[in-house]
């Protein structure tokens, strides 16, 4: 058994408090980004071309990456203090990486107006930009930066469990397939970061690959890639990340949950086929954001309709069970932070869900380029992972005797919620309108209806996003006074 020490946890500590304060700074911002985007969509404001692409593409690519860094952190935080020892000085050097990589990117996209989306799709960045060259090259390198950062950092988590777990196997669960019980309990977030961060290795070594074809033709313009290649080895990269992020907000769902019912949430046989499916699934689900690329095999179009179906079954159905049989009759002090797993969990399973039906081949032929797939994503990711977060957020904060919040931080919680919601009706609405995404406005459409729909729904939804800030800010006094309290910790 791993002995930890006051010193090592107080380490650790610091280290998760700098990943936390930097994402309830960021966060925010890059929501003002979206907000600035449906505005103009809307008509309150007027933004040219070259300015809303760019505040598209470090939307997309900033929230994608901030959210990932903040769900590596706190897996990196809780197994580093009940676990495994791990490597703090690696923490930190992954954080600073991150940072150097935001930095540029940034720059690359603010002052450069660097505008290829979060995707870049292959030759965009090199074919008809309306941007300078060295911002291309700058976002290219901040990407590779931050793309290592997380590699090594996942990689040490990763090899850090084998060592205590007695390697990959029974990192997965396979002990537990047996008729004998294992000879050590797996603790489920071990499971679930194993499950996570492993797809996510293949994933940035894929990205890697990509980014190093494209930095060597912006280095030398006369080299060129297929496409296709490149656009499977994009979406594997970037869906790939989306959903481990999830899934380590679930991890840690499993392990704080049963602090505030006082039930044990142990493996078993069926969680470990149920997340061993999704380790499987998930590394071809990509395939559905492929269905337009008609050159793209027959067979791995069928193959990403099916594991997108099964992908998102065996880990959903199990952690919704779990999460019932947990709070059924537990007498559950409903805070903040229960509520906002229960609720997490609920926006991963309906914008799962609104993914499932936008990934079936015939439904996909309407959905592709609507307001559909930023619905699905956007509740995936702010009514799931971000919920998750500020649960741990507010858990981290606290301790068990004071849980409580504020009456005006609830009021702001309840608002974010309240406001989040609304403002992904409104895209699920022009989905089914077949309002296109990524226009920056409507009015060129030349179709009356597009333009008048589109235009009132993005109005709608920036009040909504309004009042999603509002409610934030409201929740960071009482975010802040627990995380900068000095000599506070969370109780286990």
């Amino acid at each position: 058994m791993t002995a930890f020490n006051p010193e090592d946890r107080g380490r650790h500590k610091k280290l998760i408090l700098t990943w936390s304060i930097t994402f309830l700074v960021l966060f925010p911002l890059l929501i003002v980004l979206g907000l600035l985007m449906r505005m103009n969509q809307g008509e309150v404001i007027k933004v040219d071309n070259a300015t809303f692409y760019s505040y598209m593409t470090l939307h997309g690519l900033g929230m994608a990456g901030v959210l990932f860094s903040m769900a590596w952190a706190a897996v990196f935080y809780l197994v580093g203090t009940r676990y495994v020892k791990l490597n703090i000085g690696l923490g930190y050097a992954v954080f600073l990486l991150v940072v150097i990589g935001s930095v540029g990117l940034a720059v690359a996209t603010l002052i450069g107006k660097f505008a290829a989306g979060w995707y870049m799709l292959y030759p965009l960045p090199f074919i008809g930009a309306t941007w300078k060259a060295w911002t291309t090259g700058l976002a290219i390198i901040s990407l590779i930066i931050m793309g290592v950062a997380w590699l090594i950092g996942c990689l040490h988590v990763v090899y850090a469990l084998s060592r205590e777990y007695g390697g990959f196997t029974n990192l997965i669960g396979w002990q537990y397939l047996g008729k004998k019980p294992p000879e050590k309990e797996l603790p489920p977030l071990a499971l679930i970061a194993t499950i996570s961060l492993v797809p996510g290795i293949l994933a940035f070594i894929a990205g890697a690959a990509m980014l190093v074809m494209y930095l060597l033709q912006h280095l030398e313009p006369s080299l060129s890639f297929d496409a296709l290649v490149q656009k499977n080895l994009m979406f594997f990269f970037g869906h790939t990340l989306v959903n481990i992020t999830m899934y380590c907000g679930v991890g840690w769902l499993y392990t704080l949950l049963p602090e505030f019912t006082g039930r044990e949430w142990k493996l078993n046989k069926l969680t470990v086929y149920a997340w061993n499916a999704t380790f499987f699934f998930i590394v071809f689900a990509y395939f559905h954001h492929l269905y337009m690329d008609f050159v793209q095999p027959t067979g791995l179009q069928i193959a990403g309709q099916l594991a997108s179906y099964f992908s998102a079954i065996p880990a959903t159905a199990v952690t919704m069970f779990g999460v019932i049989a947990q709070l059924y009759r537990s007498k559950v002090k409903w805070g903040v932070i229960p509520t906002a797993f229960l609720l997490g969990v609920a926006g991963w399973a309906i914008g799962g869900f609104a993914a499932v039906v936008d990934s079936t081949i015939s439904i996909n032929k309407v959905l592709h380029n609507t307001l559909w797939v930023p619905a699905h994503f956007h509740t995936y990711m702010l009514m799931g992972v971000v919920l998750l977060i500020l649960a741990f957020l507010y858990y981290l904060g606290s301790t068990e005797k004071n849980r409580d919040l504020s009456p005006k931080a609830g009021f702001g919680f309840w608002l974010f919620v309240a406001g989040a919601y609304g403002f992904l009706l409104m895209f699920y609405l022009g989905g089914m309108e077949s309002i296109p995404r990524r226009f920056s406005e409507y009015a060129s459409s030349g179709i009356a209806h597009t333009h008048d729909t589109g235009a009132l729904l993005a109005k709608v939804a920036a009040l909504f996003v309004a009042l999603v800030l509002i409610g934030l800010l409201m929740m960071y006094g009482a975010l802040f006074n627990g995380l900068l309290k000095k000599d506070q910790a969370p109780a286990k």
